[in-house]
């Protein structure tokens, strides 16, 4: 069981991850902001580092189970 509920949890995260990164919704954040400047790189860095910060929890709880 445990081996299955690892596999359930890293896919889950590659689903997420596909889902920060899918065109329609980088869109979203390419609209410059006041100073001109776009929200598109904050965007990716940040899901880009909760995404690390996910699999590495993912995995560190799959060591105490």
């Amino acid at each position: 069981m445990h081996g299955k509920s690892l596999i359930s949890r890293l896919v889950s995260l590659t689903l997420l991850g596909v889902l920060f990164f899918t065109p329609p919704l980088l869109l979203l954040f390419d609209i410059p902001a006041e100073n001109g400047l776009s929200w598109l790189p904050v965007w990716l860095f940040s899901g880009w580092l909760v995404l690390i910060m996910l699999t590495a929890w993912v995995m560190e709880r799959s060591d105490e189970e």
